[in-house]
């Protein structure tokens, strides 16, 4: 009497499993399958008519359940062999892969991007060659940008440099031709991981000025020593991206779960919390950590932090990362 309710439980659980498994296998087969849908569509069908024949006709259950993630695993061996590549037919802005090169403390950066847009499918390609001195890294600032959703932003990291410099380094993914984002397709091997490195106008005035993103700024409360060794965790990732490509995920290799990721090789992250997954409350996360100023009550520097507007004023102005900083706090605090 006592193994029956457990019998149950299990069962229960192992079906819940069996489900989510077949059909994450079948949105594989769909997505990253043959081109031809009526071909991949059969396949998933197939994969999915199989596992349940096999759940139904294989006895006891439990054991038809356990046989029935047989087709799954082929898919999954399958499926993690796909190879990314460096070699397809990219749209303009993401064509190119950076590349740094290290001497000492400076590092020179090729194929920095700094488009001149006049829509966001209508500007000047520009792919610059520029070279920092690492000793000048005076901080870390980090812009958070709304498309529509509140629960999540894009994200971008942005250096800044005692002279006035600025490099901005956003994780997205690498479109081909024709291809358009998608959240669903982001969760299969759709989509490679690409980091644009760019000057800041390019990264946030594309967004507020062309896409009408609402975009927000918080300088990070990090020494300039540990912003220093998160560029180059960075930099070093961007080197190997050139010469070996990763699939973008939207759930494991996303724009900010990559960045937690170079944050923890670096010695600068904390406990996992719900808003790294919902990024749009990354600001106060941040705010509660103690990693942005505090001086403000949270409300009030938020407000300070939208620079949106500011972005606009600015336009294609020479002075761009100096007049969307004009209302944020000074200090740092590190």
């Amino acid at each position: 009497m006592v193994r029956r309710p457990a019998r149950i439980i299990a069962t229960l659980m192992l079906s819940v499993i069996v489900v989510a498994a077949v059909a994450w296998s079948a949105m594989a087969l769909w997505f990253d399958g043959p081109q031809l849908r009526v071909i991949a569509g059969a396949m998933a069908g197939g994969l999915a008519l199989a596992s349940c024949a096999l759940a139904v006709l294989v006895r006891p259950f439990l054991r038809g359940l356990v046989v029935a993630l047989m087709p799954v695993i082929v898919v999954a061996l399958w499926w993690t062999a796909i190879p990314p590549s460096n070699t397809r037919d990219w749209t303009p802005d993401v064509a190119r892969t950076a590349r740094a090169s290290f001497d000492g403390s400076r590092v020179t950066i090729e194929n920095v991007r700094n488009f001149n847009y006049r829509s966001e499918t209508d500007y000047d390609q520009r792919w610059e060659t520029r070279t920092y001195d690492l000793d000048r890294v005076e901080g870390v600032d980090l812009f958070l940008s709304f498309w529509g959703p509140t629960q999540i932003a894009h994200t971008i990291a942005s250096w800044e440099f005692d002279d006035g410099q600025h490099l901005a380094i956003s994780i997205e993914t690498r479109k081909e031709k024709g291809e358009s984002y998608s959240a669903i397709r982001g969760f299969y091997r759709q989509y490679e991981l690409y980091y644009v490195v760019a000057d800041e106008r390019d990264l946030v005035g594309l967004r507020t000025n062309y896409r009408g993103e609402q975009v927000y700024l918080y300088r990070i409360r990090v020494p300039a020593s540990q912003a220093r060794a998160l560029l180059v965790d960075y930099l070093d990732e961007v080197n190997r991206l050139a010469d070996h490509p990763q699939w973008y995920n939207a759930l494991t290799q996303n724009c900010t779960t990559t960045i937690r990721g170079h944050a923890r090789n670096v010695g600068a992250v904390g406990r996992l919390d719900w808003r790294l997954l919902a990024n749009g409350h990354l600001d106060q996360l941040l705010y509660d950590r103690g990693q942005i100023d505090t001086d403000l009550p949270f409300e009030d520097l938020r407000a300070r932090s939208n620079i949106t507007e500011m972005a606009k004023a600015a336009g294609n102005s020479t002075d761009f990362s100096a007049r969307i900083r004009q209302r944020l706090p000074k200090d740092r605090g590190s």
